[in-house]
């Protein structure tokens, strides 16, 4: 799991108009049109967040006749799930030793 690699697709799709193509393309493959329309904005603007979308590894393209189709690539949402999960281990563990501590101090009390 590259650290740099994670940052750059954090720091991509924090952009309102690339999350909100991701979170489309969550849904499934779609064409620039089926983008445009969707989201409401022009061509142009959906066609460089998907060039930068496409550099940074989030989204892949193939042309279908005349279209380019979009899609997500899975690996940089599994490495950031990865990354994520990673704190709610941490969580877990702190939340069992303070069950622990809460166990000991109700045991005193009760003696």
């Amino acid at each position: 799991m590259n650290t740099t690699t994670m940052q750059i697709t954090l720091q991509t799709i924090a952009e309102p108009n690339r999350f909100n193509i991701v979170e489309l393309l969550k849904k499934g493959p779609r064409s620039v049109n089926e983008i445009v329309m969707a989201l409401n904005i022009g061509q142009p603007q959906v066609s460089r967040h998907l060039r930068i979308l496409s550099e940074t590894g989030i989204v892949r393209s193939r042309t279908k006749g005349q279209m380019r189709i979009y899609s997500l690539e899975a690996q940089p949402f599994q490495d950031l799930d990865a990354w994520f999960d990673s704190f709610s281990v941490l969580w877990e563990e702190r939340l069992d030793n303070f069950e622990d501590y809460m166990i000991d101090i109700l045991r005193k009390e009760d003696n």
